[in-house]
């Protein structure tokens, strides 16, 4: 019964692509996105020392999303998905990092250039991987890049509605040492998780990346300046997140929230009225949709997500749609990390609700964030390549018979159980404990049902390539 009920629910969704209402002016669309910005690093959730005023001001303006979440954390699926609105398991190599993406699956930019639009984009959109071995030969799945959004401006035709992907590499690795801590940031005052050890170190390097997150919010600032100067502003639909969570242990390629949690705000002048914060559960696979569906364009029967027109049309704040009270994600490959013949990923899926997050490690004999060893590093110096090299790695490292140690690189159990209310670090596994043996079943069987109704071969037992691929970085394909 659950698979037909989870079936129905899907086939609703996939024939859900509204146009726009008659007679409206399409908009144009403005889509941020910054490289391994996690939740909930901007002033507009209470971050006390990152400066954020631009997405402060989105969220001010628009709508505050605070259950944003990817649907992988690691750049590629995380991108793929956006581009496609399909969960990323069903994009074949474009589930994994340093892959491709097929032009078998139609994705939001062309299908509004197709429409209409003029499209563009600059800096870091898809990616990293290589496009050509996916049939994009001669153009790319996010338009034509330009040298900025200025560039980009100048050469729209008038009176043309366009779509720009506005990308940039902060607040990725490497970082300046220091740069936090010169610009003025206080790092005394600086939230630390309880997985890392507290330490000048530690406070210094996340300083750093708050100064990579504010340059970014700086760049999306200087859109926003271009548009109100050319009066374009209220009729932009403006998106503003990170494509996963910070480049630190724990965080960026795992299931935790500070993995797959995100900022997320959204401004579109007067069709969305400001000031509301919404706790509705949003995927990364809902923003094509809602992209098509703005514009008044059909929705491909093949997108999974689901449009967040209802959502931003709203007066309402808190949950707005009921069926929106949970997001699934997962991970393949993130880089080759493992030594297991024929396997370089760690595959996992988790399902999170308000209450509970739930996590399914589908090979829990390897490394969650590979093997220890340096001499299988794809650039990782000190081991565990699944996790970026800096500072707060190397004060976890120091200590490895530490808690800090055994939550961030140590092997994981099968299933994993938080709950959140009173764990929001998720550091507690609860999955062993009997009083919570009904949650986990349920929770199990929920993600299994989701998954097996969109397609994932994982659970489903289809062949899948995500295990044996090429790693295009490492064959050197372009």
């Amino acid at each position: 019964m659950r698979a037909i009920g989870w079936g129905l629910w899907l086939l609703a969704v996939l024939g859900s692509g509204t146009a726009a209402a008659a007679g409206e002016e399409r908009p144009h669309i403005l889509f941020c996105i910054a490289d391994d910005w996690g939740w909930p690093h901007a002033g507009a959730y209470g971050d006390p020392v990152v400066r954020t005023p631009t997405f402060d001001r989105l969220a001010r303006e628009g709508v505050l999303f605070e259950n944003a979440f990817v649907a992988s954390p690691s750049c590629t699926p995380s991108r793929n998905t956006v581009l496609t609105g399909q969960m990323f398991y069903r994009l074949e190599e474009g589930a994994n990092l340093w892959s491709t993406l097929r032009t078998k699956f139609p994705v939001y930019p062309l299908l509004l250039e197709k429409a209409g639009y003029f499209i563009g984009h600059w800096r870091k959109s898809w990616g990293p991987g290589s496009l050509r071995a996916g049939g994009y030969v001669d153009h790319h799945p996010a338009g034509p890049v330009f040298r900025n959004f200025e560039d980009f401006l100048k050469r729209r035709p008038k009176g043309v509605p366009f779509c720009f992907w506005l990308g940039s590499s902060d607040p990725h690795r490497p970082y300046e040492a220091g740069s936090g801590a010169r610009s003025g940031l206080d790092l005394s005052k600086i939230p630390l998780p309880p997985f890392w050890p507290d330490e000048p170190a530690v406070r210094s390097d996340v300083a750093d990346y708050y100064f990579e997150v504010q340059r970014f919010d700086a760049d999306v600032g200087e859109a926003l300046r271009l548009l109100e100067a050319a009066g374009e502003l209220d009729r932009t639909l403006i998106l503003m997140t990170g494509d996963n969570g910070m480049p630190f242990p724990r965080c960026k390629a795992n299931l935790y929230d500070g993995g797959v949690r995100v900022p997320l705000a959204v401004r579109w002048g007067a069709c969305v009225r400001g000031g509301r914060r919404v706790t509705d559960f949003v995927s990364f696979a809902d923003f094509a949709p809602t992209f098509l569906e703005a514009a008044g364009v059909p929705v491909p029967a093949g997108m999974t997500g689901r449009s967040l027109m209802k959502i931003l049309r709203s007066d309402a704040s808190g949950r707005i749609e009921a069926g929106r009270d949970f997001v699934v994600v997962g991970r393949e490959r993130h880089v080759p990390a493992q030594r297991a013949p024929g396997l370089e990923s760690y595959p996992a899926r988790a399902l999170r609700t308000d209450d509970w997050l739930y996590i399914r490690n589908l090979r829990p004999d390897l490394w969650p964030a590979g093997i220890p060893d340096p001499d299988n590093t794809q650039g990782a110096k000190e081991g565990f390549a699944d996790c970026d090299d800096g500072p707060t790695k190397r004060a976890v490292l120091k200590r490895p018979e530490g808690r800090s140690y055994a939550l961030c690189f140590g092997r994981r159990p099968e299933e994993e159980l938080y709950e959140l209310r009173r764990d929001p670090f998720q550091v507690e596994n609860r999955a062993g404990d009997a009083r919570w043996g009904e949650v986990k079943a349920r929770l199990r069987a929920r993600l299994e049902d989701f998954l097996r109704a969109t397609g994932d071969p994982r659970i489903t037992g289809a062949p899948h390539p995500f295990d044996t691929l090429p790693y295009p970085m490492r064959d050197g394909a372009k």
